[in-house]
């Protein structure tokens, strides 16, 4: 169970959010429990201890599911909710990982308020300036009785604290595999604003052959591509713009028409591996990705599916067939709770190696009819 500690408009939805979307790409099931939606959705007043309840049946049943995550994000803000918390993991055998956001910047609240808060559907039809004086009101509401996470009597949880959106943090006794991944994690996001650009290589002689794999160059349409992609980059007017390819050949060339340097990663390599295995080895990519800012990454149609469906939060299932076209640039922004996805087409044709997801996907299958979704130019 990871259980978050903070005051209100601290981040804590948006590392729920972040870090169930990792673990989830990892292969980790994990869901967030977010105490303010039950109570919006609730035709009753719930609180926060209505996760813990045995009568609460989604999540009785997301508890007894084996190897799963519970994310509680709430404010947990007083030692005997947190008590509460623990003697309901200690009956049950679970094991519980706190989360502590606090900030006290003033500007980064305002912003979050900003941002998140005034969106809520607590505040719909309100004047923005009255619903920021109530906020910040509720807020003063919760500081009456918050009690952080406190070095000398918590020494015995597992916790990390995190200062003002990641100045500063403090790790105490982590106690497995997936809360050193989780700290790992939380010590490498950022939320200063950025894109990132996920773009295949250009149109390569094999893709012209149908072939998967191989290290062949690009076919005079990818290389056209490649001047197109490099004119698409600079009215970005991206200053510090990091490049990043893979080690084969067609990557290379579509990055060096770009004019500048681009850094070789053989984790982008396109491989015979199934996308579960690709994404294990993506996972310093990722970790990477989010300590940058402005990153073009020029890589292999598989390899950019799995990069997307971190970003996108998407399942294994979709994963296989996230559409990732020849000659199209992705640029990923992130915002609140998400990201912002433009495609941008760089009108230069290219043959299409997207295949849809079959009715039927038994192994056991026809071959003429594991074939109808093959590409009409194979």
């Amino acid at each position: 169970m990871i259980v978050m500690v903070g005051l209100p408009a601290r981040g804590k939805t948006y590392i729920s959010k972040k870090l169930t979307r990792y673990l989830n790409w990892i292969g980790v099931p994990t869901r967030v429990f977010n105490v303010g939606q039950y109570r919006r959705d609730a035709t009753r007043s719930y609180n926060s201890y209505e996760f813990f309840k045995p009568d609460n049946e989604e999540a009785m049943k997301i508890r007894k599911q084996e190897g799963q995550v519970a994310v509680f994000d709430a404010t947990n803000t007083t030692q005997e909710r947190r008590e509460v918390i623990l003697s309901f993991a200690k009956e049950n055998g679970y094991k519980v990982f706190f989360i502590e956001s606090i900030c006290e910047d003033l500007e980064i609240i305002a912003e979050n308020i900003k941002q998140v808060k005034l969106s809520s559907p607590d505040y719909v039809d309100c004047d923005k300036e009255e619903a920021v004086a109530d906020f910040l009101k509720r807020i003063e509401c919760y500081k009456i009785a918050y009690a952080p996470l406190d070095e000398d009597k918590d020494r015995n949880l597992s916790y990390i604290k995190i200062f003002n959106v990641g100045s500063r943090y403090l790790v105490n006794r982590v106690q497995d595999h997936i809360q050193s991944r989780i700290v790992y994690y939380l010590m490498n996001i950022h939320v200063t604003p950025r894109s990132i650009y996920l773009s295949r290589h250009g149109e390569s002689e094999l893709n012209l052959l149908g072939r998967i794999g191989g290290d062949s160059g690009l076919s005079p349409r990818g290389i056209k591509f490649a001047s197109a992609l490099g004119s698409y980059m600079q009215g970005q007017n991206i200053s510090d713009l990091k490049v990043w390819t893979s080690h084969m050949k067609r990557t290379i060339q579509t990055a060096e028409a770009l004019g500048v340097q681009y850094e070789q990663w053989k984790a982008l390599n396109e491989i015979d591996a199934s996308y579960e295995d690709l994404v294990q080895r993506l996972e310093p990519v990722i970790m990477e990705l989010e300590r940058q800012e402005n990153v073009l990454v020029v890589c292999h149609q598989a390899v950019m599916r799995c990069l997307l469906a971190y970003f996108l939060d998407k399942s294994a299932d979709e994963l296989p067939y996230l559409k990732c076209p020849l000659h199209t640039v992705l640029k990923l922004t992130p915002v609140a709770y998400g990201c912002k996805v433009e495609s941008v087409f760089l009108h230069i044709e290219a043959v299409n190696t997207h295949r849809d997801r079959p009715e039927n996907v038994d192994v056991d299958r026809d071959p003429e009819e594991a074939l109808e979704t093959v590409p009409d130019h194979i």
